[in-house]
C-alpha cells in the first residue's frame, strides 16, 4: 500500500458515505498514536454541520482495507491510522521501484521543465565573506532538489563585476595602492583599498564635496565606453577576484554551470532602456531614465539609467532576463540574497512584466549569520567579534574537526568541517538568522551535521563488515523491529516533492537528524551482524536503503560523507 492508496481509500470512503469530494492531507503523527493522521472529519463537520468525532468514527467503521492495522479517533476529530508492518515494507519497495534510477526521493514532477538557480553571486574585488555562505549553500540545495525532482537545472554565478564598486576600486587603487602591493596581497589588498576609499567618500559627502565621487563616476563611464585603461583595470581586478572566489568555492564543494557577470549586460541593458523610452514604458526624470510601477501598487519607480548615462543593477538585470529567456526560457529563476533586497526584486518582477518579459524571479531571501561570542551572547558575526572571512571560518572548522585523539585523514576532517558549517545553515528556516555556535556545531549527539554524518558512516562500517548478500530481503521476515525506520524512510519521497514547491530546506535537515535518531534507537535494540543469516539479509537491505537516503539528503545540502569519524 502506498501513501497515495491510503489517500484514495479515505477519499473513496468519504465520497461513498457523504457524496463529498475532498482533498486529503496525511501528516505524520507521534508514533505512539499511529503512523499518519488526517483532519478530514474536522473539515467535513463544517460543511455537514455534524459532530467531527462522530464523522471520524463513521469513516473509520467504513474503511475497507486489510492493510490497516488500526484506525482511531483522536482529539476533536482527527483520525490516526496505523498500517500493517508488511504494508510499510510494500510501500518502501513501491517507492524504490517508482523512483527514477532507483534513487529514493527522485521523481519526475519537473520533467521537461527548466529552472535557473543563481548563486552565490558575490561582488568582485572583495574577499568571500561569511555573509556569502548562505546564498552559496542555500542556492546549491535548491538546485539539487530541483534536479532530483526531474527539472533541467541551469546554474549561474551572476557575479557583481560592474557598477559603482568598480569606480571605487580604481580611485582607491590609484590613491592608496600599487602593482607591487596588489601582486603581494591580491584580494586582501583590493578589500583594503575599497574600505579606505569608502571612508574617504563618506567624509567627502559630509563636507558637501564631490571630487572623489566624480572620479568614481568618470571611471564607470570609461569602462562602459570601452576605455582601454578602464578595461585593463577591470580585467586585472576580476582575475584576482575570480581566482580567490573559485578557491573558496572549491573548498565549499560548490560550482555552477556559468558565470555571466553583470558587466556583460551593460550595453544591451542601456539599449533596452532606450527602447522602453521610445515605447513610452520608461520616462525621463531629472535626466535619468525611470520606469514607473504604479499599476503594480509600487510607488517607487525603478531607475534604468543615471542622469550621466551610466547603468544600474536594474539595467543589467533587465538585459539578463532577456538573455535567459532567449537562451533557456526557464519557468522559475531562483535568486538568493539577504532580506534587505526583497523590495528590489519585487520591483524587478514588476519591471519584467511591464517590459514584456516573464516575471519568473523567485527571491529566496535569508536572514543574517550570527555567532555566540566569548561572553555567551548572540550577535551578528563580524571581524571585531571573531571570524568573518569564509576562508577563516573553514580553517577554524577544519582545525576543530581534527582536534582530540581522532585518527582521521585530512580529507575526512574537511568533510566533517563542511558538515558542521553547512548543516548549521539549515538548522532553522532560511528567513531567520542562522547561529554559528562552535560548542554545538560538532556535537555528534545534538542537532548537527556531524551527528547525521556519523549515522551514515556507521551504516557504511556495518555494510563493509557484512559477509552476506543483502540486495533483496527474503520473504517471511517479521519487520516489527524496523517499523519506525520504515515509516521514516517512506516519508522521504513526499518530503522531496514538497521541497520543490515550498523551498523549506531546513525541513530536510530536521528529517535527516530525526532519521539518525531513529537509526540509533534501532541499533540499540536490534543486533545486525550477530543475527541469523535471514535476519541479516533483511536488516542489511534496510540499512543500505537508509544509507542511500543519507547520501541523497546530505548531497542536497552539499555535505560529503567521511570515510571515518
Amino acid at each position: 500500500m502506498t501513501m497515495q492508496e491510503v489517500t484514495l481509500l479515505i477519499q473513496s470512503t468519504v465520497h461513498n458515505l457523504f457524496d463529498e469530494r475532498v482533498d486529503i492531507e496525511l501528516t505524520r503523527t507521534d508514533e505512539q498514536f499511529g503512523d499518519y493522521a488526517t483532519n478530514v472529519a474536522l473539515r467535513l463537520s463544517k460543511k455537514l454541520d455534524r459532530n467531527p468525532r462522530e464523522l471520524a468514527q463513521q469513516i473509520i467503521d467504513s474503511f475497507d482495507s486489510d492493510q490497516i492495522e488500526k484506525a482511531e479517533v483522536a482529539g476533536p476529530g482527527f483520525i490516526n491510522i496505523t498500517l500493517k508492518t508488511d504494508s510499510l515494507v510494500s510501500m518502501l519497495r513501491d517507492n524504490l521501484k517508482n523512483a527514477p534510477g532507483g534513487v529514493l526521493g527522485a521523481n519526475k514532477s519537473g520533467s521537461g521543465r527548466i529552472v535557473l538557480c543563481e548563486f552565490p553571486s558575490p561582488n568582485m574585488a572583495k574577499p568571500f565573506s561569511v555573509g556569502h555562505i548562505r546564498s552559496a549553500v542555500q542556492g546549491w540545495a535548491i538546485a539539487e532538489i530541483m534536479r532530483l525532482s526531474g527539472y533541467t537545472v541551469i546554474t549561474d554565478n551572476h557575479v557583481g563585476d560592474a557598477g559603482t564598486p568598480f569606480g571605487k576600486w580604481v580611485v582607491g587603487f590609484e590613491k592608496y595602492s600599487s602593482e607591487e602591493k596588489l601582486e603581494q596581497d591580491g584580494i586582501n589588498e583590493l578589500a583594503r583599498i575599497y574600505i579606505a576609499i569608502t571612508v574617504d567618500l563618506k567624509v567627502e559627502k559630509e563636507a558637501d564635496e564631490s571630487k572623489l565621487a566624480d572620479k568614481v563616476q568618470d571611471w564607470l563611464q570609461k569602462l562602459e565606453a570601452g576605455d582601454p585603461k578602464a578595461v585593463a583595470y577591470s580585467e586585472k581586478f576580476n582575475q584576482i577576484s575570480f581566482d580567490h572566489m573559485h578557491a573558496v568555492m572549491a573548498r565549499l564543494k560548490i560550482s555552477t554551470d556559468f558565470e555571466y557577470g553583470e558587466a556583460g549586460f551593460i550595453k544591451r541593458g542601456k539599449e533596452l532602456a532606450d527602447e522602453l523610452l521610445k515605447k513610452g514604458v520608461a520616462e525621463k526624470s531629472d535626466g535619468a531614465v525611470i520606469v514607473p510601477l504604479d499599476e503594480y501598487d509600487i510607488d517607487t519607480p525603478v531607475m534604468l539609467k543615471k542622469a550621466n548615462g551610466t547603468a544600474l543593477y536594474a539595467t543589467t538585470d533587465l538585459a539578463t532576463m532577456e538573455f535567459r529567456e532567449e537562451e533557456w526560457d526557464p519557468e522559475r529563476v531562483f535568486i538568493h540574497t539577504g532580506q534587505e533586497q526583497s523590495f528590489y526584486f519585487t520591483q524587478l518582477n514588476a519591471l519584467a512584466k511591464k517590459a514584456g518579459h516573464k516575471d519568473t524571479i523567485v527571491h529566496l531571501w535569508h536572514g543574517l549569520v550570527d555567532q555566540v561570542d566569548e561572553s555567551g551572547k548572540r550577535g551578528k558575526m563580524s571581524s571585531r567579534k571573531g571570524v568573518v572571512l569564509l576562508n577563516d571560518l573553514l580553517d577554524e572548522a577544519e582545525k576543530r574537526a581534527s582536534e582530540g585523539d581522532r585518527d582521521i585523514s585530512e580529507e575526512d576532517a574537511r568533510a566533517i568541517a563542511l558538515g558542521a558549517i553547512k548543516f548549521a545553515d539549515f538548522t532553522a528556516d532560511r528567513k531567520k538568522g542562522v547561529l554559528f555556535d562552535w560548542s554545538t556545531m560538532f556535537n555528534v549527539q545534538g542537532f548537527s551535521g556531524p551527528a547525521v554524518q556519523y549515522a551514515a558512516v556507521r551504516i557504511l562500517s556495518v555494510l563493509r563488515k557484512s559477509q552476506i548478500l543483502h540486495d533483496v530481503p527474503p520473504k517471511g521476515y517479521d519487520w516489527t523491529p524496523e517499523r519506525a525506520l520504515l515509516v521514516e524512510l517512506n516519508d522521504f519521497p513526499k518530503l522531496i516533492e514538497s521541497l520543490s514547491t515550498n523551498y523549506e530546506v531546513h525541513k530536510l535537515a530536521a528529517y535527516l537528524y530525526n532519521l539518525a535518531r531513529v537509526l540509533n534507537r534501532y541499533y540499540e535494540n536490534t543486533p545486525i551482524l550477530k543475527a541469523s543469516e535471514s535476519e541479516q539479509q533483511s536488516r542489511l537491505w534496510l540499512l543500505e536503503v537508509t544509507e542511500s537516503v543519507f547520501k541523497t539528503g546530505l548531497g542536497i545540502l552539499g555535505i560529503p560523507i567521511p570515510n571515518k569519524m
